[in-house]
């Protein structure tokens, strides 16, 4: 970051290919359709470059970005009104998934886990992919949320209780959300 503001273009060149597949997954899983992702994604680096300034190198750079990200995808979803039905051919990774029973019973359970997650709150959406699919850890989320890590791990638990009640049990939650 602080070679880009020096004037090195090719620093955030690599700040970009480092950062858009968590921040475009990121934005996927707040507006759930692949083209808004992609825009939300360019927009956000669009913005920090415009905003290099305003950035404090005290904080993590990806902290900064994921909070532009998310708010660009949050203020998507209010500005539609309305939360769009679910694109029915994402689905999830099968990692694991061996032979081809493994792989039908792995894809059925990721769809059923998709089919869950894009029921929940965009809220609640935002805390289990921040915390599942970006692998951040609770400090992280505290910083792009603008919130306390005893307010993450709260949003999470309660995030993750929704869940398991929308998949219709306690003990069958893959143990990736666990």
């Amino acid at each position: 970051m602080e070679r880009f503001r020096q004037g090195d273009r090719e620093a955030f060149a690599e700040l970009v290919v480092r950062y858009q597949g968590p921040v475009y997954n990121a934005a996927f899983w707040v507006v759930r359709r692949a083209e808004d992702a992609s825009d939300i994604c360019q927009t956000a680096f669009l913005k920090a470059a415009e905003r290099i300034d305003d950035y404090d190198p005290r904080f993590k750079f990806f902290s900064w970005l994921y909070r532009i990200a998310l708010n660009e995808a949050l203020n998507l979803v209010r500005d539609r009104g309305r939360e769009e039905e679910l694109d029915e051919t994402m689905d999830l990774p099968a990692p694991g998934a061996d032979g081809p029973e493994e792989r039908l019973q792995a894809a059925q359970r990721g769809g059923r886990v998709r089919d869950a997650l894009m029921k929940l709150s965009t809220r609640d959406r935002v805390v289990v992919s921040l915390r599942h699919f970006s692998e951040l850890s609770y400090a992280e989320i505290a910083d792009i949320l603008d919130v306390d890590e005893k307010t993450v791990k709260s949003r999470l638990f309660e995030a993750r209780q929704r869940l398991r009640i929308l998949l219709g049990d306690t003990e069958g939650t893959p143990h990736a959300l666990h």
